[in-house]
C-alpha cells in the first residue's frame, strides 16, 4: 500500500523531472537562438561590407560603366564562355550596322586599331546577339551618351566573357584633369570600371564628352546615325532625370558586321 509520504515523494520527483526537462528545453532554445542570431549578424556584416566597398554601385553616376555581368564569372554549374577565336582581317575596316526603330546607324570600325573588339562584335552580330535589344541608358548631363548592347536591358548583361581594352591612346593624351575628349560620333566600349572588363555593352557619343581614357574607342558613327541619336537625346530621359532610360525608346531590330 502506497503511503501518503510515498505519494508526496513520487509527486515531488515527477515535478523535478518536469522542471529539468523544461530547463533543458529552454537551454536548447537559447543555443538555437544564439546560432541563428550569429548567422544573421554575419549576413548583416557581409551586406554592410559589400555596400561599403561599393559593390552595389549606383547607375546614377555619370560614367558609361556597365554593371558587372552575372555571367562573367563561372558558377559551379556553368563555365564562363571564351572570347571568340580571331576571325576578322586585322588590316581591314568593318561596318557595324544597326537597324533601329529610331533610324539606321552605321558605325565604321578599324580592325587594325581594335582587332579583338571588332572580332567580338562580328561574332556577336553573326549570332544575332544584339537583335531585339534595347538601348537602356541615356545621359544628358556631364557626359552625353546613349548606351546599348545589353540583352537584358538593365545594364548588367553581357556575353559571358570579357575582352581587353584597346586603342586607349587613340584620342590623345589625358589632360591635367585626367580626361580626354570623346568627340561626338565616337563609339566606345562600356566597362565595369576595371581594366579588361568590356563585354557587349557600348556607348554612342552624341555630343563631345570628357572622360578618362579607359573606354576603348572602336568606331565612328555616320552622319545619319549621329543625327538619329541626337533626336533621341532631345527627347530626354524618362522621368525627367539626366541619366536613365531614354524617353524615346531605342530598340536594335537587326545588327550586322560586314567587311569594307
Amino acid at each position: 500500500m502506497v503511503t501518503s509520504e510515498q505519494r508526496r515523494k513520487n509527486a515531488r520527483e515527477k515535478f523535478e523531472r518536469q522542471q529539468q526537462r523544461r530547463v533543458e528545453a529552454q537551454r536548447k532554445a537559447r543555443r538555437k537562438g544564439a546560432v541563428i542570431g550569429s548567422a544573421v549578424a554575419v549576413v548583416i556584416a557581409a551586406v554592410v561590407a559589400t555596400v561599403a566597398s561599393g559593390a552595389f554601385s549606383s547607375e546614377d553616376d555619370a560614367t558609361p560603366e556597365a554593371q558587372p555581368s552575372p555571367t562573367a564569372t563561372p558558377s559551379a554549374t556553368q563555365e564562363a564562355k571564351k572570347e571568340p577565336a580571331m576571325a576578322v582581317d586585322r588590316k581591314a575596316k568593318y561596318t557595324f550596322a544597326l537597324k533601329t526603330n529610331q533610324g539606321d546607324l552605321a558605325i565604321t570600325m578599324d580592325a587594325a586599331k581594335t582587332p579583338r573588339t571588332v572580332n567580338s562584335f562580328k561574332s556577336l552580330a553573326d549570332a544575332a546577339y544584339f537583335d531585339g535589344t534595347k538601348c537602356h541608358r541615356l545621359t544628358t548631363g556631364g557626359i552625353f551618351v546613349l548606351q546599348c548592347g545589353d540583352p537584358q536591358g538593365t545594364g548588367s548583361g553581357g556575353p559571358g566573357y570579357t575582352i581587353p581594352d584597346e586603342n586607349l591612346d587613340g584620342l590623345g593624351k589625358a589632360g591635367a584633369d585626367g580626361t580626354v575628349t570623346y568627340p561626338a560620333g565616337t563609339v566606345a566600349m562600356a566597362n565595369t570600371g576595371q581594366p579588361g572588363s568590356g563585354g557587349s555593352q557600348f556607348f554612342l557619343v552624341y555630343k563631345d564628352s570628357k572622360l578618362p581614357p579607359t573606354y576603348t574607342p572602336f568606331g565612328k558613327l555616320d552622319a545619319a546615325g549621329l543625327k538619329a541619336v541626337e533626336e533621341v537625346a532631345k527627347a530626354g530621359v524618362a522621368g525627367g532625370a539626366t541619366d536613365g532610360a531614354p524617353q524615346k525608346g531605342v530598340t536594335i531590330e537587326k545588327a550586322t558586321v560586314t567587311k569594307g
